[in-house]
């Protein structure tokens, strides 16, 4: 089991065109640890907004009835990819991932499995 850093650390030097990282707690909207980033990606600000995108789609599947949890959510923009991981488990209840990553030099199937074998080492 990794912590917050080590998870961190893992995630931006094992996943090709990486930008930034946070672990997220989306019941405050806080992040637990940020990791890259920079002028144009403040991941504080990432991590309260993408915590309004969770809440959103949950309530919507409520609506929907549907059934199952959300594994992850991925928006993609022009020159970006910005990956939502939700952390299952007693552990992880309530956290997310978050992965901004460089749309040129990434792998998006390659950084999903990363991601996913990431959030289930995570321990908090």
């Amino acid at each position: 089991m990794a912590n917050v850093e080590i998870s961190l650390k893992e995630t931006m030097a094992g996943i090709e065109g990486a930008l930034g990282a946070a672990v997220v707690d989306y019941t405050s909207g806080m992040a637990l640890g940020t990791l890259g980033g920079g002028k144009g990606l403040d991941l504080n600000v990432a991590a309260a907004g993408n915590t309004d995108v969770i809440r959103a789609k949950v309530r919507t599947m409520e609506h929907l009835g549907l059934k199952g949890e959300i594994e992850d959510i991925l928006i993609t923009l022009e020159s970006q990819y910005h990956l939502i991981r939700l952390i299952q488990g007693r552990m992880g209840a309530g956290l997310f991932l978050y992965l901004v990553l460089d749309k040129t030099r990434s792998n998006l199937a390659m950084a999903r499995h990363q991601l996913k074998r990431v959030a289930a080492e995570l321990e908090v």
